[in-house]
């Protein structure tokens, strides 16, 4: 069964695994490249790395988003491609009256199949995983910022618990729907909405968020992304920490700034407005958590997709038995 199983998904697997094994050359030469880089502007830079450091990553910016969202969306494509035509296929082209009339129930050959296909497809996200947190670990550290949406779905563990949900997801839609390209259209909606949804409400509620105040100095108040009239504050962030909340600016004695002061300093060069907010002495609320978190939120969230898998895999084996 299990070698049925193996012959069946080998042309998919040999796509898939030439396309790893190419992309795996690629990120070694990358990460070589990456660390060289590094090296570099950390051996160059004296006492003053700052501009060094965020020249480093300019230069690999660009190439390492395209290869986080290339593994973000791994577990959707091997979900839609491996898992989807899983059943629907034997269901679409009639082989499936042959196949559930052997000595194997249909509960067993379904069980087989599926625990081939997410392994294979597990393999294959956690090599590609492991080479990109390899690769991307020297900017990594100097972006410090591995709690962002795109970094911490694309680093470690959590791609492969990704994919073993994506998997068995496409596999049940097409064991409903009985119909390839129909299962394989609504694994990508539910995958990819679960891939949104999952950062927003589910996140940063796997940890009690520690609170404290934070000044607003005109460093940091330059690097905020958004500054509104009615002294709002967003983009508000701290090396390796993942703020999940702030508060609109507040004075020393913890009420909101004074809109017609605050205002007073909202004209002129940039720099300038900075340094006048900043002497206002405000600071913000803020909800956060720790970096020293990372590594629980990635077993949590993995563990979260892993159980997903677990139940879809038993409201599968359930709906096998009137397919």
């Amino acid at each position: 069964m299990t070698w049925l199983a193996w012959r069946q998904l080998r042309a998919q697997l040999l796509v898939t695994g030439v396309a790893v094994a190419v992309l795996a050359v690629y990120l070694v030469v990358l990460g070589t490249q990456i660390r060289g880089g590094h090296h570099d502007a950390v051996a160059s830079c004296g006492d003053a790395c700052g501009s060094a450091l965020r020249e480093f990553q300019s230069r690999f910016q660009g190439q390492l988003y395209l290869l986080d969202a290339l593994l973000l969306v791994t577990p959707t494509l091997l979900g839609m491609f491996w898992g989807a035509p899983l059943v629907a296929r034997e269901l679409e082209t009639g082989t499936h009256r042959l196949v559930w009339n052997q000595s194997v129930s249909r509960r067993r050959w379904l069980v087989v199949r599926l625990a081939v296909v997410t392994a294979a497809a597990a393999a294959l996200t956690g090599l590609f995983s492991l080479l990109l947190t390899w690769a991307a670990s020297p900017y990594d550290a100097v972006a410090a910022d591995r709690f962002t949406a795109l970094l911490f779905g694309a680093r470690n563990l959590v791609p492969v618990a990704y994919t073993c949900c994506g998997v068995v997801l496409g596999a049940l839609a097409g064991l409903v729907l009985r119909r390839t390209v129909p299962a394989m259209a609504v694994t990508a909606l539910l995958f990819a909405a679960i891939q949104v949804a999952v950062p927003i409400v589910v996140r940063p509620h796997l940890g009690t968020p520690v609170h404290s105040s934070r000044a607003m100095s005109a460093e940091a108040i330059r690097n905020l992304s958004f500054l509104g009239a009615k002294a709002d504050v967003e983009g508000l962030s701290a090396p390796n920490v993942w703020v999940v909340s702030n508060s609109k600016l507040l004075t020393a004695d913890g009420r909101t700034v004074d809109l017609d002061r605050y205002h007073g300093c909202l004209s002129g060069q940039f720099d300038v407005m900075a340094q006048c907010v900043a002497a206002l002495d405000l600071h913000v609320d803020v909800a956060y958590h720790p970096g020293g978190r990372y590594w629980r939120f990635q077993w949590l969230e993995s563990l979260l997709f892993l159980t997903a898998a677990l139940a879809l895999t038993g409201v599968a084996l359930w709906r096998i038995r009137v397919a």
